[in-house]
């Protein structure tokens, strides 16, 4: 799971094995440290029916309705947005990079934009 955050936006980026564990457990979490501080980063099975998050004591927690989770796992949906609170939000799903990057992407989406037609 992969987190961008520009200003007052904040995007999730998940491979094909993050979507589905999402799905299945209803939850993940990921963490990266810094000089003696961790900052925790996650995304959880909400009740309502628009993204919402929080972030309380390095923590970021992406709050995901359960019909979102359904669409994302179960159809080709990219990903879904929110731009009503002081924060914008997106969860998407993680393509193949265009470009020659190093990283391991063997997990993620194939990138219809490299796709036949």
């Amino acid at each position: 799971m992969k987190i961008r955050i520009k200003g007052n936006s904040l995007r999730y980026r998940l491979t094909k094995p993050e979507v589905s564990k999402l799905w299945l457990a209803g939850f993940l979490e990921e963490h990266a440290e810094f000089a003696g501080n961790k900052l925790v980063y996650a995304i959880e099975t909400a009740t309502g029916e628009k993204l919402s998050a929080d972030f309380i004591e390095n923590r970021i927690v992406l709050h995901m309705p359960k019909a979102m989770i359904d669409e994302l796992h179960n159809t080709d949906k990219v990903g879904f947005d929110d731009h009503t609170g002081p924060v914008s939000l997106l969860v998407e799903k993680d393509f193949v990079c265009i470009d020659n990057s190093e990283e391991d992407q063997s997990d993620n989406y194939p990138n219809p934009l490299l796709t036949c037609k």
